[in-house]
Order: C-alpha cells, then structure tokens, then sequence
C-alpha cells in the first residue's frame, strides 16, 4: 500500500464537501481523484475557496467533517 499524502487547508475558514446545501458531495471517501479536482469549498467571510488535490490518488478518509472549522494548513483529508 503506498503512502498517505495530505490535502491541506490553504486558509482557515468553514470547510463544506459539497458546492450547495441540496448538491452531492465533490468527492466521497474511495472515489478517485486527478491533480487539480475540487474535493471541498472553505469560505471566509462569504468568499469560497475551492479545496483541490495536488496530485492524483485515491480518497482515503475525511478528517475534517462537513461544515468544520479549519485553520490554515490543518489537514482535511488524505490520499492513498
């Protein structure tokens, strides 16, 4: 099994999964990913910034829940 890399916060703010309240979720725990996909939102004061993989993987886990705080750098979740 290869090794976990991070997704991080690049600013502190409310992490959200999902682009709407009735949307689906970015991407779900299992789903594969290519650098450069969205996989959350973190808003600030209004503003949304989207949240993207670095690199291609695989969602390992979520370690921030939908609708967490989040500080700058913290990690959100993890590919394998």
């Amino acid at each position: 099994m290869g090794e976990k890399k991070a997704i991080l916060a690049p600013l502190p703010g409310i992490f959200y999964r999902r682009p709407g309240q009735d949307l689906p979720e970015y991407v779900q725990e299992g789903d594969v990913v290519k650098a450069g996909d969205t996989i959350g939102l973190i808003e600030v004061m209004k503003n949304f910034y989207e949240v993207k993989a670095e690199e291609d993987g695989i969602v390992a886990e979520f370690v921030v829940d939908n609708e967490g705080m989040v500080d700058a750098g913290q990690e959100i979740a993890t590919l394998k």
